[in-house]
């Protein structure tokens, strides 16, 4: 078995599909697509950060919504009839509640610079530790 360094994400996705996400046990991210979800490795985190409650047009939420582990290193693509995501499996914390991302700016490493927002429209970002921390303290994570 190769060692790899386990790595913690965040995911930006509405609350809605993160909450089918965590019902089917996977994770999906930039609309499906393969490349972001190639780059993480079974044991590495997964949180969700849910700008809005819907997609596209639900009410603001500003949240993180869910905190998993990769369960392995498999990559399959799902058909949905006309839509083919790429998804993973994932072991989701259900004892992790939802965490309003306000009182942590500032104190979030990711939040400190100006604009931090706009890195969240890529989709998906590396977490450090540190991030990481903070996010499971306040999710009340036990994993």
């Amino acid at each position: 078995m190769q060692w790899t360094m386990v790595n913690a994400w965040l995911g930006v996705v509405s609350r809605d599909h993160v909450l089918r996400g965590v019902r089917l046990g996977i994770a999906q991210v930039n609309h499906g697509t393969r490349p972001a979800l190639a780059r993480m490795h079974e044991g590495d985190w997964l949180a969700y950060y849910s700008p809005r409650a819907s997609y596209p047009d639900g009410e603001p939420l500003k949240a993180f919504t869910a905190l998993g582990r990769i369960a392995d290193d498999d990559l399959w693509q799902a058909d949905d009839g006309d839509f083919h995501p790429w998804r993973r499996r994932v072991d989701w914390d259900l004892a992790a509640r939802e965490l309003p991302i306000r009182p942590l700016v500032g104190e979030l490493e990711f939040t400190q610079g100006p604009n931090w927002g706009y890195a969240l429209r890529r989709g998906l970002l590396p977490l450090s530790a540190a991030d990481l921390a903070l996010i499971r303290e306040g999710m009340g994570a036990i994993g």
